[in-house]
């Protein structure tokens, strides 16, 4: 460093000392081009504040002996008016200085590179251990306020709350909760975590981790509910499974299988808020089973492809998931399939379709049929054909009554499903990017159950049952594809219609009249971001009963999200 500061100062003083009068701009130019030279080599960690300080310093100091030498020699000596003098510096001084100042720079540049580097450990092949570069590490946190506001003409205790019932084994012993709350708001602040671990087991095959918050008995909602008096959360495994992607001499996606808990693999329709539509499927339902999609690449088969692309493609998707396991009775099982192409159009409008077909098997109440009817006289039949969870809607059948063989009372101790669920689901998007950057997406999704055997659900609920058995909806997004990046912004607004047995009402949306079926209505909301990673979202969600005694519910929902 001593030695950069003269060479620093001779060349400074140098410059100053071989200039007349006469060169006073030209003098200033090359001071403050020096100068600026040395502030770069600071903002480049090069130099540090103290050193280039004391560098100027040093150097004017010297420049000014250098100028009061020249001034007391152009007394002694007079110069003609006509005359420039000039100090010589010998050409091989000059690359004297040129090649130490090069080497020194050299020197300390290649050093706290790969200084940099080794804390880092960046661009060293051996930095890491093996092991560590398998694995990804990925997460995100959202923070909620939702207040759920109950329409003043509600009528109280006029909905039973099923799920509450079967818990507590009959509407006596389930009392005030035995009624879902039609009457009275409700302000939570709800949190979700969520963090997932995938890891390359070899190049084709990965397995998955991700924990995430939220209540082990509801499966469509990682939402944890501030005000437990202090308590810790609740953190369980929200997916674990292997996936097995094969790719072509294009690196074309041509095969996933996996297999476990694993993430919903159907195309939902889109949407920035939740990824896809909640129709069928609520946006944080993970499915436990198997799934395979086999892709075919549409247009030119020598494109090269980036893996996973998905711009020109037809895909199948099959699946088989296990909902509710018995030893002594028939396990319940969704058996689906999806059919669908993706194609980005040459203007990068983007067209979406999806048609798909869900059996559920075995998910009919089977109900007692002894003398008494009552639930301790229960076969693990009648008991296994329980649900282990429901939202509510869907028309319910009685399986067993409460009370005792010998003192039967009336009233339902336990209940299921009276109709059985064939889905035929119809998704479809379009992208425009007429208004790039920004995007103007219309989507629709339409449900229909076919499986709804209206004398059979009939003689299980005891009386004349309407099929009620369509849903649809449709939705309009505009503004940036994500917000995701500060400034970036979207609006989008929506109306759903979900017929009472259109589809099951334990895996629908949990946000849109607080979860189930039988229900209308609209959502609008927004997002916008506010740094990268960071994003706020707003959603106002507003529903009412089809059928039925009047419930309606407002939602209001403020999310500060983040990712990482």
């Amino acid at each position: 460093m001593a030695n950069k500061t003269r060479l620093m100062a001779l060349a400074l003083s140098g410059l100053i000392g071989s200039v007349q009068a006469g060169e006073k701009e030209e003098l200033l130019k090359l001071r403050n081009t020096t100068t600026n030279l040395i502030k770069q080599l600071v903002k480049q960690g090069i130099l540090t504040d103290k050193a280039a300080n004391e560098m100027i310093k040093q150097a004017e100091v010297e420049a000014g002996q250098q100028a009061a030498a020249a001034k007391a020699a152009g007394q002694k000596e007079a110069v003609p008016a006509d005359e420039v003098r000039v100090a010589y510096v010998p050409d091989f001084v000059k690359d004297e200085i040129r090649q130490q100042v090069r080497s020194e720079l050299r020197e300390e540049v290649v050093g706290d590179v790969m200084q940099k580097a080794k804390n880092e450990q960046w661009g060293l092949p051996n930095a890491l251990p093996e092991w560590t570069r398998k694995f990804k590490l990925s997460g995100d946190i959202r923070l909620r306020s939702q207040h759920d506001y109950q329409a003043p003409d509600n009528i109280p205790n006029s909905y039973l709350d099923y799920q509450a019932i079967n818990d507590a084994r009959g509407v006596t012993n389930a009392g005030l909760d035995a009624f879902y709350n039609t009457t009275e708001d409700r302000q939570r602040f709800r949190e979700r975590v969520r963090i997932g671990i995938d890891a390359n087991v070899t190049d084709s095959l990965k397995a998955g981790i991700r924990l995430a918050t939220g209540n082990q008995r509801d499966p469509v909602s990682t939402n944890q509910n501030l005000a437990n008096y202090g308590n810790r959360y609740d953190f369980t495994v929200d997916r674990a499974y292997l996936q097995y992607d094969a790719v072509d001499d294009n690196k074309f996606k041509w095969l996933t299988l996996s297999g476990g808990r694993i993430k919903n693999p159907w195309y939902t329709g889109g949407g920035e808020f939740t990824g896809g539509s909640e129709l069928v499927w609520d946006t944080d339902l993970s499915f436990e089973g198997f799934a395979a999609t086999l892709r075919h690449h549409l247009g030119e088969t020598d494109r090269l492809m980036d893996n996973g692309d998905q711009s020109h493609q037809a895909y199948l998707t099959v699946g088989a998931f296990p909902l509710q396991e018995s030893s002594f009775s028939s396990d319940k099982w969704l058996l689906g399939g999806q059919a669908g192409m993706d194609w980005l159009f040459a203007n990068q409008d983007n067209l979406k379709l999806g048609a798909a077909y869900f059996d559920y098997v075995n998910m009919q109440a089977k109900q007692n049929t002894t003398a008494s009817g009552t639930c301790d006289t229960n076969n693990r039949a009648n008991t296994a054909s329980r649900p282990e969870f429901m939202q509510g809607g869907n028309t319910m059948a009685t399986i067993c009554k409460e009370g005792t063989q010998g003192n039967p009372g009336s009233t339902v101790g336990m209940a299921g499903l009276a109709s059985d669920f064939n889905i035929v689901n119809l998704n479809a998007s379009y992208d425009m990017a007429l208004f790039a950057p920004y995007h103007l997406r219309f989507s629709g999704d339409y449900a229909r159950n076919v499986g709804f055997d209206k004398q059979e659900v009939s003689r299980l609920y005891g009386s004349a049952v309407d099929a009620k058995t369509t849903a649809w909806q449709f939705r309009a997004d505009f503004g940036w594809p994500k917000a995701e990046v500060a400034g970036h912004w979207n609006v989008f607004a929506a109306y759903k219609y979900v017929g009472r047995d259109a589809v099951l009402d334990a895996f629908t949306d949990s946000d849109f009249h607080l979860g189930g079926t039988n229900v209308k209505g609209w959502f609008i909301g927004g997002n916008y971001g506010l740094m990268k990673n960071v994003w706020l979202t707003g959603r106002w969600l507003t529903a009412d009963m089809i059928s039925g005694p009047t419930w309606g519910v407002d939602v209001l929902q403020m999310d500060i999200n983040t990712q990482f």
